[in-house]
């Protein structure tokens, strides 16, 4: 898929919203991308995670035995890669405010994981992931997200491919131009702040 088709997928589903978000990060945006509204078609959510596995090397696609996502945002995402990879998808949960496998998942020593989110912002979600991955006894070969809106900032140790990368301007709460400090906030996200 190219860029415009991939970005088509997402106005076809009204999955980018305008107004002042509180991301999961903590920052504010004039932008949001609901994931989950471009996931909730399943042919659509089946061509984006083809074109994304599509992207990935042979050799680290071929090395991938499960993939792990955090909840809320990356479980249909998760489990569509699976679907995409032929591997089973779990998801990690922050009950307590930290990432842990719960439902009785689990990973086996070793076991080849991609991380896999719907939207990257600065990363801090998918560090926390990655980190209670390997925790959990994972070896975190690939980190995978649909959109990259990090402004390349999102740095991890592992490769990162994501599906389509957005500049969209983020802001601290000490950064927010007056116009969009005028706007009521939403938090659409999954994190506490």
């Amino acid at each position: 898929m190219t860029e415009t088709e991939i970005l088509e997928e997402f106005r076809a589903s009204d999955a980018l919203l305008e107004g002042h978000f509180i991301l999961s990060s903590g920052r504010h945006s004039a932008r949001y991308l609901q994931c989950a509204r471009v996931l909730m078609d399943p042919a659509r959510a089946a061509r984006l995670t083809n074109a994304l596995v599509a992207k990935m090397p042979p050799d680290i696609r071929d090395a991938i035995d499960i993939v792990v996502s955090p909840a809320m945002g990356g479980v249909i995402v998760g489990h569509e890669m699976g679907r995409a990879l032929g591997t089973e998808a779990i998801f990690l949960e922050r009950p307590e405010g930290i990432f842990e496998l719960r439902r009785g998942f689990s990973l086996e020593s070793g076991q080849k994981v991609l991380m896999m989110e719907d939207v990257v912002t600065t990363g801090l979600s998918s560090r926390e992931a990655i980190k209670a991955i390997g925790e959990a006894g994972g070896e975190v070969v690939a980190a995978g997200a649909l959109v990259d809106r990090s402004n390349g900032a999102a740095s991890f140790d592992v490769p990162f491919f994501p599906l389509v990368t957005l500049e969209v301007p983020s802001y601290a709460d000490n950064e927010v131009p007056a116009e969009l400090a005028a706007i009521p906030t939403t938090k659409p996200g999954s994190r506490k702040i």
